[in-house]
């Protein structure tokens, strides 16, 4: 085997080896490693001690009688990275994407082709409706020529549709986009979008958690929906019905405590009642304009004053606001009657207090009478 890119020695194999065991996910992977230490002491310990391994069962174990097979297949692949087919990323690698090592079901292998980081110092999901109108094309052209100035890594899915547009006007404004794909790094899907993605390879990039070769099943699309949330500092959902992958996108994002944004639309499109019902319900702020994003994030525009995100200085505050600050400060998110009961504050001057909080930037309003501290 020539030099690798990637680390190149035993514990490394095995990782790759387990990651690639059929029905070894992401959340099985952690779980085995959890408990046994690495992938490799997973395939060397007793019988009796894997057996114990929470979540596995007679035929997960089994994965350890192949394991001379799952490392050819492991050699395989470090050979055709050798060769520059492709990058493998493990958690083990310092180039793995931060933004995805915190989340629980995150990936833990990933492949890439192309030359885009995937830490970008700022970064925004586009997605929508594979029946893109010209509405939603335009306004996907718009919104990604009036972020532009910001020169944030636009992450998309390389689907038909509102993907595909936001890849080709990223392409357009020299912005370094990457495709998540559904299918197998070797395999574009669909084929019509190969130029597409042979043209971000320059500035951008392409990734699956799916290795070469391996089948491409439906539920791969629903499945990784949830790396391009996770990459994202903020999701904006263009076009969407009521049902369909890019809501499934915005939930993740939103669970991921992402910023979320919906381009409001006709209310008698069939490709709008998605995105304004992420609106109603307050799981999606309203996008108007670049600066939307650039205040939730604190991007700043050259020349412009600073605007700091704010700080929690509790000795500033009252006591009901110390008290409030702290829950949340332990809890994270709660609802309204869960803050009342446990700080003692009658709902009333509760309700004053979180408000001018939120005014202020510190908390965020949920749906469900619940709020979130933002700082």
């Amino acid at each position: 085997m020539n030099s690798n890119p990637n680390p190149n020695h035993e514990s490394y194999r095995y990782y790759l080896a387990l990651a690639l065991a059929p029905k070894v996910g992401p959340s099985i992977f952690k779980a085995i490693v959890a408990y046994a230490g690495s992938p490799e002491a997973f395939f060397q310990i007793s019988q009796g001690k894997a057996s114990k391994i929470p979540r596995i069962g007679p035929r997960l174990l089994e994965i350890r009688n192949s394991r001379e097979s799952l490392l050819r297949e492991a050699d395989k692949l470090l050979d055709a990275a050798d060769k520059k087919e492709f990058k493998i990323l493990s958690l083990l690698d310092p180039d793995f994407p931060h933004k995805l090592k915190s989340l629980e079901d995150g990936p833990i292998l990933l492949f890439k082709k192309g030359n885009a980081s995937l830490n970008p110092s700022r970064s925004v999901g586009i997605v929508g409706t594979r029946s893109a109108t010209n509405y939603g094309k335009s306004a996907t052209k718009k919104l990604i020529s009036d972020i532009s100035y910001f020169q944030p890594t636009v992450i998309s899915g390389l689907a038909y549709g509102i993907d595909i547009e936001a890849h080709r006007a990223s392409l357009a404004e020299n912005l370094p986009t990457i495709g998540v794909l559904g299918s197998p790094i070797d395999y574009i899907y669909p084929a019509t979008h190969r130029k597409t993605a042979e043209q971000m390879m320059e500035y951008g990039a392409i990734v699956s958690e799916y290795a070469p070769g391996s089948k491409m099943v439906p539920g791969n699309f629903p499945a990784r929906n949830r790396i391009i949330a996770g990459l994202s500092d903020a999701l904006v959902v263009v076009e969407a019905a009521a049902k369909g992958g890019a809501l499934i996108t915005a939930e993740i994002a939103y669970s991921y405590d992402r910023e979320v944004f919906a381009v409001p639309g006709n209310l008698q499109s069939p490709y709008s009642e998605g995105c304004n019902h992420l609106i109603r319900k307050m799981k999606a702020n309203i996008y108007t304009g670049p600066e939307d994003i650039a205040e939730a994030l604190y991007w700043e525009k050259e020349g412009e004053k600073s605007h700091p995100k704010p700080q929690l200085d509790l000795s500033l505050r009252d006591e009901e606001e110390k008290l409030i600050l702290n829950l949340l400060l332990e809890k994270k998110e709660m609802e309204i009657d869960q803050i009342s009961y446990q700080t003692e504050i009658p709902l009333g001057l509760l309700s004053s207090k979180l408000l001018a909080m939120e005014f202020e930037g510190i908390i965020k309003s949920l749906p469900g009478k619940k709020y979130r501290l933002l700082v």
